[in-house]
């Protein structure tokens, strides 16, 4: 696994949203640094030079802002 950006909060709508330092894309599935799966990339926003990640949330378990989300190899 690899670190694709941070946990920034929980929009109103009930998604995650992660500040992406790496590239990822739509469908791709975010883990916490216990390799636990958070969630599944819904959609991409903001800047193209600094994108945010729209996030499913698919764990009871959520980890508080500026926690790293990782990507699988």
């Amino acid at each position: 696994m690899f670190q694709v950006g941070l946990l920034m909060h929980q929009a109103k709508s009930g998604r995650l949203i992660v500040r992406l330092s790496k590239e990822a894309k739509p469908g791709a599935l975010l883990f916490d640094q216990d390799g636990r799966k958070v969630g599944k990339i819904i959609e991409l926003i903001g800047p193209v030079r600094g994108p945010y990640a729209s996030v499913a949330i698919v764990s009871s378990r959520l980890g508080k802002p500026g926690d790293p989300v990782f990507l699988e190899r």
